[in-house]
């Protein structure tokens, strides 16, 4: 397994017991034994609005990285799902929200499987660079019809 999603596990295991987790960037990198940016490299990955989770971060001796889970199962998550898109959204972090949105009970199995087949990449025939915003606007369009 990647050192990467070791990591995940790990802070996801520790958001099982609550909905927030104070980290230390260090501490953790010391306990993985890689730098510090791996880390930072795994909460900015895996650890996004897209999938759920608000990120606060404070650098310096005392600092901290804050992760709190933000996905209510309501249609509160959706809105901010909505919000959280932009402008652009990749295939993989498009695909995840809608897998989230699937495991926090937001929508059933087939609304997520003719959503992900909406904003596969092959059902887009634009050219590649504008991928992310037809997507963008394709996925927000679902979901404001979703509330």
């Amino acid at each position: 397994m990647k050192l990467s999603n070791i990591i995940e596990e790990f802070i996801k295991d520790m958001l099982e017991d609550s909905r927030e987790v104070e980290l230390q960037r260090n501490e953790l990198a010391n306990r993985f034994n890689c730098v510090p940016s791996q880390i930072n490299y795994v909460i900015s990955t895996r650890f996004s609005p897209e999938r759920g989770y608000s990120v606060e971060s404070r650098r310096g001796g005392g600092g901290y990285i804050r992760i709190t889970r933000t996905a209510p199962r309501d249609e509160s998550y959706i809105v901010h799902a909505v919000n959280a898109i932009g402008d652009t959204i990749s295939a993989a972090s498009s695909s995840a929200l809608i897998n989230d949105m699937y495991n926090y009970g937001i929508i059933n199995e087939r609304e997520a499987k003719i959503i992900l087949a909406a904003i596969n990449d092959n059902s887009i025939p634009v050219l590649p660079s504008q991928k992310g915003i037809v997507r963008a606007k394709i996925l927000k369009n679902i979901l404001v019809n979703l509330v």
